[in-house]
């Protein structure tokens, strides 16, 4: 903020959201909801319309076996995760979180007063799920957090992944929250959901977004699936805060729910695009990493830089007026690493490159 305030040009990649606006039908449809006056209170687990709409693309596109009763619409992921955890977890329990992770998972844990216990990714994927998950596991253990494709490192969990991780919870008797904003940002691989599994939609909490699909950060609408017990405790965090989502933003959701599925796949190929080119550059110049499976981040290892990711980010925006985020907010695994987002102008993505090949 200070390089921009002074007249600087920062090549800016620490953003989380799409760089694409909301499709025009979804905000049509907001238009015609207000024009129509839907406008008073909808029933607190949402309009029976959307309820409907996103049970079926659960049943059809996630496989998971949702009835209409199962689903509840939410001010978006973060209120799907918030009573999800709530519903769950008791103090002193312990919640296994696959590391580096989205920062405020910690802080949902913590508002349990329970523990997080951090299970390295890259471990679990050379030394296989169900032996890690062993290693960091206790008799307090109770919840995993299962996130794909990840944030901050773009890993999509494979269906072989999933069904170690599904036959780990049915073993020790855990819950699994299950976080899939970014299920349909998938560039390799395929996105496959762990509630789909035989044995996994009794004990799996699903939360899902319509920010990241949509461009609908800041209409703040998503949802959660899942059977009693748990479907109950979601109700009931919904009620006892918000009350339920805004009714004409229930309607716009509607509408995206319906759009055509070329919509997300031109979306895809945008993507595509730019994290091509973004993960060449930088390992180019030797700022290697994976290239990114899902979602719209690279999470490249700096250590050539510097080992202390906040050192390594503060060097990248004065030498080279390029932002990105400490590998370290997202937990001691990702420090050595700085997250890149390519939701953004294939310009600025060109010319961040440009200035880090010339001042770095």
């Amino acid at each position: 903020m200070e390089l921009r305030s002074q007249g600087a040009t920062v090549h800016q990649f620490e953003g989380g959201e799409p760089f694409m606006t909301t499709p025009e039908p979804i905000k049509q449809a907001m238009k015609s909801a207000l024009d129509e006056n839907k406008t008073r209170y909808a029933p607190s687990s949402g309009i029976p319309e959307l309820r409907k709409v996103i049970a079926e693309k659960l049943r059809t596109k996630n496989r998971i076996p949702a009835q209409d009763s199962d689903v509840i619409v939410l001010n978006g992921g973060m209120q799907g995760l918030f009573g999800a955890f709530q519903s769950t977890v008791n103090p002193g329990d312990e919640v296994l979180l696959f590391s580096p992770y989205w920062t405020p998972i910690k802080d949902l844990v913590a508002h349990c007063q329970a523990k997080f216990v951090l299970v390295p990714t890259d471990e679990a994927r050379e030394f296989g799920f169900e032996q890690t998950l062993s290693r960091y596991s206790t008799e307090r253990t109770k919840v995993i957090y299962y996130n794909t494709p990840q944030n901050p490192s773009g890993v999509v969990f494979t269906r072989d992944e999933a069904r170690s991780v599904a036959q780990f919870a049915q073993d020790r008797d855990l819950v699994v929250i299950a976080d899939e904003a970014y299920e349909d940002l998938i560039y390799d691989g395929e996105h496959f959901s762990i509630a789909s599994l035989d044995g996994m939609y009794e004990r799996t909490i699903t939360s899902f977004t319509l920010s990241k699909s949509y461009s609908m950060t800041g209409w703040r609408l998503g949802y959660a699936v899942a059977p009693e017990p748990w479907i109950t405790g979601l109700k009931k965090t919904t009620l006892y805060s918000s009350n339920g989502v805004s009714t004409p933003t229930q309607w716009a959701g509607l509408a995206a729910m319906q759009l055509d599925d070329s919509i997300l796949e031109s979306n895809v190929a945008e993507y595509r695009r730019r994290r091509d080119v973004l993960w060449a550059g930088l390992n180019e110049l030797g700022l290697t990493c994976e290239k990114p499976a899902g979602a719209f981040y690279a999470f490249p290892d700096v250590t050539r830089i510097n080992g202390d990711s906040r050192e390594a980010a503060e060097i990248l925006l004065n030498r080279a007026k390029v932002s990105a985020v400490p590998g370290i907010v997202f937990g001691t695994h990702g420090e050595g690493h700085l997250r890149f987002s390519f939701s953004t102008p294939m310009e600025t993505i060109e010319a961040g490159l440009d200035s880090l090949r010339r001042n770095l």
